[in-house]
């Protein structure tokens, strides 16, 4: 992907929103291409490999949870689902299946060249056997200076202990930042791009209490107030690493009462 111009797949059925998403990605130098339903837009994703994607919640033919659950079975693209619907369900509901953000409308073009610059900031997933492409995002007019590097030295932080210059391991729990890997007694955790860049901050200083606000700015950027965000990335991370673990066990992240959170000691998992 160096040297190429970064691409997204708008899914939107409104023309008016649809042309405001393509002319604020157009801005940040994306060559962007749209579908106005939802099994258009699997089919363009499928047939283009984007490195974006931008995904209504309410398409006229499938619904935007089952779009985003087909878009990621078939591509790493970072996905933000945009809805006009504010319940908290459907948010937790995009998150759960593997949109990395979410936006309500209405929304402003800046704000969605903020989130987008975020999380381009942090490095992506390898596909195809590639080494992973960590260059950021074209940046938008006005932009802010990148203060993402939190995450980008967390990753890089997850050094060896026993395994080689790619393998830490805490307890039942291995991690390979190279390939972006980690497994829990030898089974593969599916975890999302954001779920794994999470876990590779607090394995970076496992003893270190990390609190909400750092996380929320080292995964997203600065700017960003919603630190919900971070429980429910927590949460799932959680869930998805207990279920490989021993039967009723809880998974190596500790909350830290009114502070944010903390890896458990290696032998406690």
């Amino acid at each position: 992907m160096m040297g190429s111009a970064r691409t997204a797949v708008v899914v939107e059925d409104d023309d008016d929103i649809r042309e405001l998403i393509t002319h604020s990605l157009t801005m940040q130098g994306f060559e962007v291409r749209t579908a106005a339903s939802g099994q258009a837009g699997v089919e363009l994703v499928m047939a283009s490999d984007p490195d974006l994607v931008t995904l209504d919640l309410g398409l006229p033919d499938l619904d935007g949870i089952e779009v985003c659950r087909r878009v990621r079975d078939v591509s790493t693209a970072y996905v933000v689902m945009i809805s006009a619907r504010t319940d908290e369900i459907d948010r937790l509901m995009g998150l759960e299946i593997g949109a990395d953000d979410y936006l309500t409308k209405p929304f402003s073009p800046r704000e969605l060249q903020a989130r987008v610059n975020a999380m381009f900031r942090r490095p992506r997933a390898a596909r195809n056997g590639d080494a992973t492409d960590a260059a950021p995002a074209p940046s938008a007019p006005g932009a802010g200076a990148d203060n993402g590097q939190v995450a980008a030295a967390a990753t890089a932080a997850v050094v060896a202990v026993d395994e080689g210059p790619a393998l830490t391991r805490h307890g039942r729990l291995a991690v390979d930042p190279e390939s972006r890997v980690v497994t829990v007694d030898e089974q593969e955790a599916d975890l999302t791009r954001t779920e794994f860049d999470l876990l590779a901050i607090l394995l970076s200083a496992p003893r270190r209490v990390w609190s909400r606000a750092v996380l929320l700015d080292s995964l997203w950027g600065p700017g960003w107030s919603e630190e919900h965000l971070v429980e429910v990335h927590v949460g799932n991370l959680r869930r998805k690493l207990s279920k490989l673990g021993p039967s009723g066990g809880r998974a190596p992240i500790r909350t830290v009462r009114g502070v944010g959170y903390r890896m458990e000691e290696p032998d406690a998992f």
